[in-house]
């Protein structure tokens, strides 16, 4: 804005300024002191094709120019630019700018992805020198990248033999019309180890860069810690069992046999807890994985002599058993404790009062997902899934 036209918003006379005034006599000083003006930025802008295409149907359909300008607030330069193009060349499109052309071909980039697709471990940068391709490693990403293609840490699961595949899909179609009430009156089991330092995950802290080792940043763990228990435990849905922290005195011949599994758990636990749930909830079905303490013809006759109904369960299938990330959940609480166990019984009292704390939320949407498990192993003909 000028000096002049601000004297006229003020309805003040250009004449000399009287004194006293400072309103005015600042504006005098603003005549014979011109303010540095700024650059203003440019305004241009690509016009965007649906808005091209809209101006040449609103032109065709007889309006003007300046119709169109005041419509679309578009320049009518701008208008008459587009218009001109679209009756030499039949299209409004922009061409194609001048650039660096591209380092990969269609071919190559076809290449890239066959060979990538055969040879899944192969390093990106290795796939180029096998092309015989001039291409950075950041190329190579880029291009499979484009396909949907990116380096992952590969996941680790149980080997799985073609018998294997065979019990997974016959355990889905013979488990695939199972009602969830139905799977309501599944006890789930499983056991456990739980090490003294069971730390597999990142631990993030908020810090300043000279508290990098103060003991409330960092995390202390013990050095091949010998200290561990195992653990049995079941659950069903809305519903935890009993836990039991297992005894046996290790080494060889000392380990979880028939006989220690038959007294610690099936006679001490198992069966008071199946009989109240058969009772609450009728035709119950208890689930065990294929460990030798589970099928070895003492358990074996215990089961049949106790009358207890067994859900079938594939042997190398941890995916086919809701229990398993429900101990991912025991974990974590024991690995966000503030004082951390530093013996054998603090680990144990821990362990206990980790299971009291589990939420039942977090143990019924694991076994609500059975119905998606049984999904997932047809679909995957009996090879690995997602759980």
């Amino acid at each position: 804005m000028t000096v002049k036209s601000l004297r006229g918003l003020c309805n003040l006379r250009t004449s000399p300024a009287p004194r006293g005034n400072l309103y005015i006599e600042l504006l005098d000083e603003y005549e014979t002191h011109e303010l540095p003006m700024k650059n203003p930025k440019t305004t241009r802008r690509q016009i965007p094709s649906h808005t091209k295409n809209q101006i040449i149907g609103f032109l065709e359909g007889g309006k003007s120019v300046a119709e169109a300008h005041r419509a679309y607030d578009v320049p009518e330069s701008t208008i008459r630019s587009i218009w001109n193009k679209y009756k030499i060349t039949g299209s409004a499109e922009n061409r194609q700018r001048s650039g660096r052309p591209p380092v990969l071909t269609a071919a190559d980039k076809r290449h890239i992805v066959r060979t990538a697709r055969k040879q899944q471990r192969t390093p990106f940068a290795e796939v180029g020198n096998q092309l015989g391709l001039q291409a950075l490693e950041s190329t190579i990403r880029r291009a499979l990248k484009h396909e949907g293609y990116r380096r992952c840490v590969a996941r680790k699961v149980p080997y799985l033999k073609k018998h294997h595949r065979i019990a997974r899909v016959a355990w889905a179609r013979l488990y695939r019309r199972l009602t969830r009430a139905q799977w309501r009156k599944v006890i789930w089991s499983d056991e456990c180890y739980i090490w003294l330092d069971d730390n597999r995950t990142r631990i993030y802290v908020t810090r300043r860069a000279d508290e990098e080792y103060l003991d409330e940043c960092v995390v202390q763990v013990f050095k091949q810690s010998p200290v561990r228990v195992m653990i049995w435990g079941c659950i069903m849905e809305g519903r935890k069992g009993p836990l039991v922290v297992l005894e046996y005195p290790g080494g060889k011949g000392g380990g979880m046999n028939s006989k220690r599994y038959r007294e610690q758990v099936l006679d001490a636990v198992l069966k008071p807890f199946y009989d109240e749930m058969n009772k609450a909830r009728g035709r119950v079905h208890f689930q065990q994985d294929n460990a030798s303490c589970h099928t070895s013809k003492l358990t074996k006759k215990w089961f049949e002599e106790n009358h207890i109904r067994q859900f079938y369960h594939p042997a190398n299938s941890p995916d086919l058993s809701p229990i398993e990330p429900v101990w991912n959940e025991l974990k974590k609480i024991i690995r966000n404790l503030e004082h951390r166990p530093t013996s054998t019984d603090e680990l144990i009292t821990a362990i206990h009062a980790a299971w009291e704390q589990l939420d039942i939320a977090d143990v019924d949407k694991h076994i609500l997902s059975m119905p998606d498990r049984v999904t997932a192993i047809l679909e995957a003909r009996g090879g690995h899934t997602r759980f």
